[in-house]
């Protein structure tokens, strides 16, 4: 005859798939928390000096007249979206 078991075994904590859910989902945040605080440190612009910006046109090159009176209407437009006083 074969002997039954009286003590009835748990199986381990680390051989259930909700012990390894419930630990999955925090550690997952912490390494996606600390890559993104490395690719923001290491990743970050340089810094410009007021100086440094000092009459030195927008984008590398100076804007001809034309080019001025062609961005008119988008300054404009934007002046009176920021203020909401009518020009006329």
């Amino acid at each position: 005859m074969t002997q039954q078991q009286t003590t009835s075994e748990k199986p381990k904590w680390w051989k259930s798939g909700y012990a390894w859910l419930v630990f999955a989902g925090p550690a997952l945040v912490v390494v996606a928390s600390l890559t993104t605080v490395y690719i923001a440190v290491n990743g970050q612009d340089p810094v410009l000096a007021h100086e440094e910006n000092q009459g030195k046109p927008l984008f590398g090159k100076a804007l001809t007249p034309e080019e001025k009176n062609a961005l008119e209407p988008a300054v404009t437009a934007r002046n009176h979206a920021a203020t909401g006083v009518n020009k006329d």
